[in-house]
């Protein structure tokens, strides 16, 4: 007869023991929490100094939206995208040019590059509407004929002064994102069967925006600045027509303030559609595309709803 076994439990039949739990301290960055403090009382002070300066703050809600100021935005939105136009294009045929195997057409395009770039935009600006001096008519046959002064009008004269300006610009970039495209690309169009011009339609040039595109998105929002220029050529866009009312209204400084605040709006309009137009050409570089900003903001309030939850739970 066997005995039976006592099955009490005892110290072999408890777990051993694991290790301690690791508890992190955060390390306290207190150089970050001096230099918030500084910053944000700097800020202050500049708000502040604003506030107590002889300032009409309540003339500026007061022609925000005034029909001249409008008529001004419009206008500088209309020269912009204009300009804009008139360089890209331009750009784009002076980035060929200057690829070309052809000496002399690449040499054309380089000097147009050096000379447009190496000039400023005031100057050109001046210069476009002065050259009644050297020409004193202009003479296209039967199609058009007219004098100088009368041919040269404000906004021509800022076209010419902002897009060609903006084509010697835009012709670098269009250059650096056409080199960006492997050779290969190009060899294997041709081994195809395509000729140079369907190659850079259909081959190169679209990849090549993902390059091109970035720079030129701060491009226009520097033309949309620029625009402030032409001014000096009697055109009547936002900052012109603001100086006059500041004159009219004896409210100057305030209404420069006035201005400052439109590009601002103006500016992070289209820094968005910039934002927006690099992530349709980011697609095919990158595995996934950034978070849109609606996106980051239902993100963070869903990691907030959940924390709050998880601390009602518990």
């Amino acid at each position: 007869m066997t005995a039976d076994i006592d099955k009490t439990d005892g110290p072999a039949d408890t777990p051993p023991a694991g290790p301690e739990a690791i508890k992190a301290i955060p390390v306290r960055h207190y150089g970050r929490y001096i230099s918030a403090v500084i910053a944000l009382a700097l800020l202050f002070a500049i708000v502040y100094a604003f506030s107590q300066g002889r300032i009409n703050w309540g003339a500026i809600p007061d022609y925000f939206f005034d029909d001249r100021i409008v008529e001004g935005v419009l206008k500088t939105l209309l020269l912009t995208v204009l300009s804009m136009a008139i360089g890209i294009v331009g750009g784009i045929l002076l980035a060929v040019m200057r690829l070309s195997k052809n000496p002399v057409t690449s040499s054309i395009a380089w000097f147009y590059i050096w000379f447009f770039r190496g000039t400023p935009v005031l100057v050109q600006l001046v210069v476009w509407f002065n050259l009644g001096l050297v020409f004193t008519y202009i003479n296209l046959g039967p199609i058009y004929k007219d004098y100088w002064s009368s041919f040269m009008t404000p906004l021509l004269t800022a076209l010419l002064g902002l897009g060609l300006n903006e084509a010697a610009y835009m012709a670098e970039i269009c250059r650096a994102g056409l080199l960006s495209v492997d050779e290969g690309q190009t060899e294997a169009s041709h081994a195809l069967g395509m000729s140079h011009a369907k190659t850079l339609r259909r081959i190169v040039i679209p990849q090549a925006m993902r390059v091109i595109v970035p720079p030129t998105g701060n491009e226009v929002i520097n033309m949309l600045k620029t625009t402030s220029l032409v001014s000096v050529v009697q055109y009547s866009e936002l900052f012109r027509v603001a100086q006059d009312i500041g004159q009219t209204s004896g409210a100057p400084a305030e209404m420069l303030f006035l201005a400052a605040a439109w590009y601002l709006l103006l500016t992070s309009v289209f820094s968005v559609g910039q934002y927006y137009l690099e992530r349709y050409y980011a697609r095919g570089s990158t595995r996934q595309l950034p978070a849109t900003p609606w996106q980051k903001i239902k993100a963070n309030m869903l990691s907030l709803s959940n924390r709050s939850s998880a601390g009602g739970t518990a």
